[in-house]
């Protein structure tokens, strides 16, 4: 049970993320994202995804030592942490957003995760597929569903505690579709690129059935009631946020009016015909679906954009750093969808310093290469700071120095 002092710090803390939402500040950039993402935008949007380093920054801010109320004070500094100490755009909604608590099992089967000795985040998976031409006749239904009863308890833990103060709201993020990465967490990469040529009828079939069972999936969440609108301050999967006038801002929705979000990393090493031919066609059914789409990770999307360029929902795409820019920007100018650039993180994650000037270029080059484009950069993949907190509101303050020099609306 959460005690009476513990109470009272999440109650404060619960004031402040309010005071932080009806800032000012947090106002007008939640203009600002209106905007951007209904292409009305005059200049780039930028977010520094903290997740990662979160240990370092967020963690010595708690006081509370329960489970379920340090997962609360967690979660209430989290979300004002970007705005308050990053000055970056992530805003800060006037309420407490609690997520479904969703499972999807493809082929009902029970994919494991070793983690490196000590925890942190080097890890694999444990192959339960060695020989997909064995072991395709005995795949299942991909089997999904909620974990009702253990969201209810933290939705009703946040609501005793500060509902009061703090409306405590279900939300959701994006829906999720990624179908290789599912693949290769059952398979693993080298089986599932020999795959492709050694058994490519039986690999097809697996994201054609995985394709159809995510689809189930999703109509089940929309018959039940479960679908959330994706309008306001809920997070697409890649950094960003779902502000828009486009989709519907009051349920019950359907799966045609959300967002959703794929990626296909793991097709990185195929050539771009085998990607139309064999792993596309599976991705734009399911991608289809979607009101509005997000799409891609760290995989660069130029090779295949002859078929991603297919999609008609598609808003934003990610420019990671080995995708080329310069193409990329030549096919974004004047389009509908943004450049969303993912910046190198090895300039604040990786080494001692910071390459100020380094960073300062690589900005420089996305701003030439956008110039046409809707654009937003989202920094993400930063697992350390080292502690260098400074490092990162500088890295901040020079996007927006050259955004202010050199971006022409």
């Amino acid at each position: 049970m959460i005690s009476e002092k513990e109470k009272s710090i999440l109650r404060e803390v619960a004031k402040y993320q309010l005071e932080v939402a009806n800032s000012p500040k947090n106002q007008e950039r939640v203009v600002l994202w209106k905007r951007h993402n209904a292409l009305k935008g005059e200049q780039p949007l930028i977010h520094i995804e903290i997740d990662h380093f979160a240990g370092e920054v967020i963690e010595p801010k708690l006081e509370c030592t329960h489970p379920v109320a340090r997962r609360l004070e967690h979660q209430l500094y989290h979300r004002c942490f970007n705005l308050t100490e990053l000055d970056d755009d992530k805003v800060v909604p006037d309420y407490f957003a609690i997520l479904w608590d969703w499972w999807f099992k493809p082929f009902q089967l029970d994919i494991q995760k070793v983690s490196a000795s000590g925890g942190g985040v080097g890890h694999q998976f444990q192959h339960l597929i060695e020989d997909l031409g064995e072991a395709y006749p005995t795949l299942k239904p991909s089997t999904f569903g909620i974990h009702t009863e253990s969201t209810k308890a933290y939705f009703d833990a946040a609501q005793d505690v500060f509902g009061d103060i703090l409306p405590v709201r279900m939300t959701m993020k994006s829906l999720w579709c990624v179908l290789t990465q599912d693949l290769v967490h059952i398979m693993g990469m080298e089986n599932f690129l020999i795959s492709l040529y050694e058994y490519p009828d039986e690999l097809i079939g697996m994201l054609d059935r995985l394709s159809n069972d995510y689809i189930r999936y999703y109509h089940w969440l929309e018959e039940n009631g479960y679908l959330i609108p994706t309008t306001s301050y809920e997070e697409l999967n890649q950094g960003s946020l779902s502000f828009t006038d486009e989709l519907h801002s009051r349920g019950p929705v359907t799966v045609s009016q959300v967002w959703g979000y794929m990626d296909s990393q793991e097709s990185v090493g195929i050539s771009p015909d085998m990607f139309g031919e064999m792993i596309f066609p599976y991705y734009k059914k399911v991608g289809d679906l979607f009101g509005l789409l997000s799409y891609g990770c760290c995989e660069p999307v130029d090779p295949v954009w002859q078929y991603l360029s297919q999609y008609k929902n598609l808003r934003k795409i990610s420019i990671s750093p080995w995708a080329n820019e310069e193409i990329m920007g030549e096919q974004l100018a004047c389009s509908s969808i943004i450049y969303q650039r993912k910046p190198s993180p090895n300039f604040l994650g990786v080494g001692p310093g910071f390459d100020e000037e380094g960073w300062r270029q690589h900005i420089v080059k996305t701003l030439t290469c956008a110039k046409n484009c809707k654009l937003e950069f989202t920094c993400r993949d930063v697992y350390t700071i080292r502690g260098d907190l400074a490092m990162v509101k500088r890295a901040v303050e020079i996007i927006r120095e050259e955004i202010t020099n050199r971006w022409t609306p």
